[in-house]
């Protein structure tokens, strides 16, 4: 009788490599390359363009409303700066929580880069 603790095992055979294997790999490589290309320099300046109107804008409106305020209720009250500053940090929360959006979403593409098998 024979003991099934003693018997050797024995891994399955493996396929003989073929053409197809370094073809596949180097077309998957050039495929995750193709999706993670490294942005040139159009779209950073896009980018800079677009974060610095994110901040921009909202500050310019605080400070025409606080212009307004100040011209409809003349007194000791300075809504101009008031208002400016609000604008300007409401414009850098905006561009924060965008940028941090895009970041996120960056490191997602290259996490899930490889696992499409």
């Amino acid at each position: 009788m024979r003991n099934h603790l003693n018997t050797p095992r024995t891994a399955p055979p493996l396929a003989a490599p073929t053409l197809a294997d370094p073809v596949g790999a180097l077309a998957a490589c050039e495929a995750m390359a193709l999706r993670n290309q490294v942005a040139g320099v159009h779209l950073g300046m896009g980018l800079m363009g677009l974060v610095g109107w994110s901040v921009a804008v909202p500050t310019l409106l605080g400070a025409a409303l606080g212009l307004w305020l100040d011209q409809l209720f003349p007194g000791a009250r300075l809504w101009t700066l008031t208002l400016l500053v609000v604008g300007l940090g409401l414009g850098c929360m905006n561009a924060w929580n965008w940028i941090s959006r895009e970041d996120m979403a960056m490191r997602d593409g290259q996490d899930g880069g490889g696992d499409d098998e």
